[in-house]
Formats: structure tokens, C-alpha cells, sequence
């Protein structure tokens, strides 16, 4: 490393993150609640402290919402954007550090340990909702940004550092981002990512599936139709188009997960009273897509399974099952391993740690596919944590895993848009 670098590592302020961190991890900022706006809020008055130079927008929601890109599942009517910028365009690359502030649910809060809303330390690890998922990592962008700034450090490009709303549910703040015209060389989205630098997201698309039974007392059940038990054959359908996929669509930066591209029935909601045979069942889900794959010919591949399974049924022959695709549309994306923003961000982790950078492909949907297919910007993932432990009680990241992702980033900033001391 340089002189320059090593001050710039020297500067990274681990309390100073973990402050943040608890900060950002204190607002229940769930997808569509006021407080999802207050994150936004509190992400920028880091900024400000951090000495970057913050826009801060109210995003034109019905004008979003006709873009052809545009998805969410829980309507709002209010959503700001918020970019903090450090430098100014002076010959080099310019490079977008993105992530996301709104978080689900933490669900029965019984089920935690500690209490989802406080950033407890205990045992080397951050718990909270959130703290993986991914505060931990935009915590990470903000801490890698102040640490350049306070080691005096002019880039000769811009750093932007982008926290949005939406992601949860579909990705629509990292769209408005692009539409307001925050663009530069390259992107790293902070998710979480085991500290592997991912060139390749996995696309996933939500699906509704209605299936139509006929209601019965339950003392005559056989002169009904369980909608629950129709529901089996189409259910077998699904999952054996899952493996046919998987063994179809392989590529070797997956080769840690057997199923990559996983069709996931999330909820399911059946039948109107206990002693009457259900009428109907309703089935939400996420449905794989795989990197290459045009989404359109993939969603037909359900779409004819569904029918197939249907078709061989007297019942639901006759009453055909409804599938729809709603919700948030994660499109698959994948920057080539060639691209100066991937050999970056992996040369810096090897110079952090010590350690060659693993590149693998990541299973789930994230906004690379929006800086990618929308904003053409050359983007990986990278970030703290394991997204194993999100969307579950007891979330966590290790303290480690954010110094070694703050430390990657600011060091990536430095070689990717070039620096004076």
C-alpha cells in the first residue's frame, strides 16, 4: 500500500461506524412506514457530518411508476432520495457506493434474543434488523467516504454514495437515483455478500396463484372442492420445474448453491371459515430467474407448467388456476470479470487482507440490475455479513466483517477513481 492508503485506513473510525450503525438500525424503517422516510433523514444528516455534499429530492412517485423498470409492493405516497457526493470530476473514474435503508419485518419479536430495534454488540457481532440487511454495509459506504475525507484525500473522480428506499419491495429509489442523473464509472451495491465480490445477481420475479375449489359443510366435504388439495399437484408442478431449471441453468460462479434460481411459495392464504371446505387458495412466491435468461421466456416456463398440471386434472380443467406476476421485478444482471470495477474492488481486498477476493454469483435479487440494465454502469456486490442471517430473528453482522468491507471500499475508491494525496 501507499503512504496515502495507509492514512486513509488509519482514519477508518470503528466507534464512529458503530454509532451510525445504531443510529440507522433505531428506525423500524419498514417498506411504506413514515420511518422508512426518516431513515432517509438520518442517512443524510451522516452524510453531512461526514463532510460530503448531500442532494436530497422528493422522487415524483406517479411519474416513476410509468417507468417501464418501475416495481414495488407496498404503495407509497411520499419517498425522497438521498446521494452524498465527495470530489469533484478531475480526470479520473467516477464510482457509486449504493444501498438500501428500508428492512422487513422483524416479525414475533419474541422470537430475538435482543430487541430488533437496538444495535446490540455482543461477542464481536451487531444484532438488529437491519444490521446485515443492509445498514451494516451503507454504514460501511458512509465510514469508507468520512475516512477519505478526513485523511485529506482529493479523488479525481467522484465518489457518490447512494442510500434508497424501496429495495425490499422492488427497487424503485436506486431508479429514481438514475433518473435524477447520479451516474458514474462503476458501482458497488453494499449487500451482503460474505465479503465475496459478486459480478453476477440472480434475477427473481414475484407471482400470485389463485386456485378456485368449491365451498361445502364440512360434515359433506366430498360434495365440495378443497382448493388446498388442488393446490397439490400444481404445487408438485412448480417444484419439479425448480429442479429442471436448476440442473438446466448452471454457471460456475454458482457453484456453491444446488438450487441458484429457487421458486419460493412465500405465503398462502386458504378458505374462509374452519368447517367449510376451502373455496380457495391464494399463493405468493418468488420465481428464480438465471443470469442470461430473458425474463419473459423464463416467466412463460410457469406460466406453462402451471397449465400442464392444471390441464390433467378434471377440476381444474375446468376451472383453471390464475397465475399473475406482481410485486417487485428483479431483472438477472452480470458485469464481465474483466471490468476494471470488479478487478478493483478484489485487488483492494487482497490488499486489506491479505487474502485473494473469492468472485461468486449471488442467489438473490438486488439493485445491480438497476444500475446495470437501466444505468449502464458496470456494478458488482460486495458487502459484510451473510444474507443467511436476514429476513430472520436475531440478524447480525460481525463487527470484523464491517471493518474489512469499510476498509475494501475506501481503498477501492481510492484506485478506482485515482487520488492526490
Amino acid at each position: 500500500m501507499t503512504g496515502a492508503e495507509e492514512r486513509v485506513l488509519a482514519a477508518i473510525d470503528q466507534q464512529e461506524l458503530l454509532r451510525n450503525l445504531a443510529e440507522l438500525v433505531a428506525v423500524p424503517s419498514l417498506d411504506g412506514s413514515p420511518e422508512e422516510l426518516r431513515a432517509q433523514e438520518v442517512a443524510a444528516a451522516i452524510m453531512r457530518r461526514s463532510g460530503l455534499e448531500v442532494d436530497v429530492w422528493e422522487i415524483d412517485v406517479p411519474a416513476l411508476a410509468e417507468h417501464p423498470h418501475f416495481s414495488w409492493e407496498v404503495p407509497r405516497e411520499r419517498a425522497i432520495g438521498v446521494v452524498g457526493v465527495l470530489g469533484e470530476e478531475r480526470g479520473g473514474r467516477s464510482l457509486i457506493l449504493n444501498g438500501h435503508v428500508d428492512v422487513v419485518p422483524p416479525g414475533d419479536q419474541a422470537n430475538w434474543r435482543y430487541p430488533p430495534w437496538d444495535a446490540v454488540v455482543s461477542e464481536g457481532r451487531v444484532y438488529g434488523r437491519g444490521t446485515v440487511d443492509m445498514k451494516g454495509g451503507v454504514c460501511c459506504a458512509l465510514a469508507a467516504a468520512r475516512a477519505l475525507r478526513d485523511a485529506g484525500i482529493r479523488l479525481r473522480g467522484r465518489l457518490l454514495v447512494q442510500t434508497v428506499m424501496g429495495e425490499e419491495d422492488g427497487g424503485f429509489g436506486t431508479l429514481a437515483a438514475i433518473g435524477r442523473g447520479h451516474r458514474a464509472d462503476g458501482a458497488v451495491v453494499v449487500e451482503p455478500t460474505e465479503l465475496r465480490v459478486a459480478p453476477l445477481q440472480a434475477g427473481a420475479h414475484n407471482f400470485r396463484l389463485t386456485v378456485h375449489g368449491l365451498a361445502a359443510h364440512g360434515c359433506v366435504r366430498e360434495e365440495g372442492v378443497s382448493a388446498i388439495e388442488k393446490f397439490a399437484p400444481l404445487h408438485h408442478a412448480i417444484l419439479e420445474l425448480e429442479r429442471a431449471r436448476n440442473q438446466r441453468h448452471t454457471h460456475p460462479l454458482f457453484a456453491r448453491y444446488r438450487t441458484p434460481y429457487p421458486i419460493c411459495i412465500g405465503t398462502l392464504r386458504a378458505g374462509t371459515w374452519a368447517s367449510s371446505e376451502a373455496e380457495s387458495l391464494v399463493a405468493e412466491g418468488r420465481y428464480g430467474i438465471a443470469i442470461g435468461e430473458d425474463p419473459r421466456t423464463a416467466r412463460l416456463e410457469l406460466e406453462q407448467a402451471v397449465a400442464r398440471a392444471a390441464a390433467a386434472d378434471p377440476w381444474l380443467r375446468d376451472h383453471p388456476p390464475r397465475l399473475e406476476w406482481w410485486g417487485g421485478r428483479f431483472d438477472p444482471a452480470s458485469t464481465p470479470e474483466s471490468d476494471p470495477i470488479v478487478g478493483a474492488v478484489a485487488e483492494s481486498f487482497a490488499a486489506v487482507t491479505g487474502a485473494p477476493a473469492a468472485l461468486e454469483g449471488m442467489p438473490y435479487g438486488a439493485d445491480m440490475r438497476l444500475l446495470v440494465n437501466v444505468g449502464h454502469i458496470p456494478t458488482v456486490l460486495f458487502g459484510p455479513g451473510d444474507v443467511r442471517v436476514a429476513h430472520r430473528p436475531d440478524e447480525f453482522v460481525a463487527v470484523d466483517d464491517l471493518l474489512a468491507a469499510t476498509r475494501t471500499l475506501a481503498l477501492t475508491a481510492m484506485r478506482f477513481c485515482g487520488y492526490d494525496a
